[in-house]
């Protein structure tokens, strides 16, 4: 996917949102087996997730499946089922080092070889939601070229530390940092805990903003109605975009003429300001304009 700016979680035993999952706006649907789910309906919601897979595919956006826990009966099952059903990506629940990433991994290509799949193109996140997970977050990060992301999870992490969630959420920020650092070390994706007050927008809307601010790609949401305030907060700005084509204008202007650095506005054009502008236009959603220096 080139971005995955939110990404919305739906119970796995619900056949009516599952059916409605590509016409809610999300980048990414995650369909949960795990917490969403009775222990005496995860055998239902398993059949039911390979069904929409297979037959109820949501078109032009990227299908998770959470799986249930290594420390579960369940998860073996659950990766067959999505192994079997096609997922983009599988979200790993409870992940807290290297270790489990590697058999859950180990898993995977078991039930990949088992059923002919031969492209491993499915792709795994590390839902990190505890304090071990968050001191081991680079090892995870690193753990296996197949992991693509990190997702933190603030509920369990937040009830483990005994700490109250808050609008503000600066009980969760150095899990934020010590999570968005491992993932830019490691070269895979960042994506923000969901914002637990359903109800309360405004509040969202700054959550999402300071977020995106920290350098996440994108946000987890547990309700459909925070979707659209989500995909605003990591879209770029008509005045970022516009700032982005002009910086790029000025560093091939200045490649033309063998300099290294060149200046905008004021400001010293060199790599990393480059980076930034590349990476804002990157998440633009069709071709960006051809724009001038000046």
């Amino acid at each position: 996917m080139k971005r995955c700016r939110s990404m919305l979680f739906m119970p796995g035993n619900n056949p009516g949102m599952l059916a409605s999952a590509q016409s809610l706006g999300a980048d990414c649907v995650i369909f949960d087996m795990e917490d969403a789910v009775a222990q005496t309906e995860k055998d239902a919601a398993r059949i039911l997730i390979r069904h929409a897979l297979t037959y109820m595919r949501p078109q032009g956006v990227g299908v998770a499946v959470r799986i249930n826990a290594l420390d579960t009966a369940f998860w073996k099952e659950d990766i067959a089922a999505v192994v079997r059903g096609g997922a983009d990506f599988v979200l790993a629940p409870k992940t807290n080092g290297p270790d489990y990433v590697r058999e859950l991994m180990a898993g995977l290509e078991a039930a990949e070889a088992e059923h002919g799949v031969k492209d491993a193109r499915i792709v795994v996140f590390a839902l990190v939601e505890s304090a071990l997970g968050i001191e081991n977050a680079f090892a995870i990060a690193s753990a296996h070229k197949r992991l693509g992301g990190m997702l933190l999870g603030a509920e369990d992490l937040t009830a483990e530390l005994g700490a109250r969630r808050s609008a503000g959420g600066d009980e969760i920020f150095h899990a934020r940092s010590r999570i968005l650092m491992a993932c830019r070390a490691a070269g895979i994706r960042a994506i923000d805990t969901p914002f637990p007050f359903v109800t309360d927008l405004e509040a969202l809307a700054a959550d999402a903003a300071f977020a995106a601010q920290l350098g996440f790609d994108g946000k987890a949401a547990i309700s459909p109605h925070h979707i659209v305030t989500i995909n605003a907060a990591f879209s770029p700005s008509p005045e970022q975009i516009n700032w982005a084509g002009r910086v790029m204008a000025v560093a091939r202007r200045a490649a033309g003429e063998g300099k290294g650095v060149a200046s905008l506005d004021g400001m010293m054009i060199d790599l990393p300001v480059i980076k930034r502008a590349e990476r804002i236009l990157a998440m633009c959603d069709g071709p960006v304009e051809d724009f001038h220096a000046n």
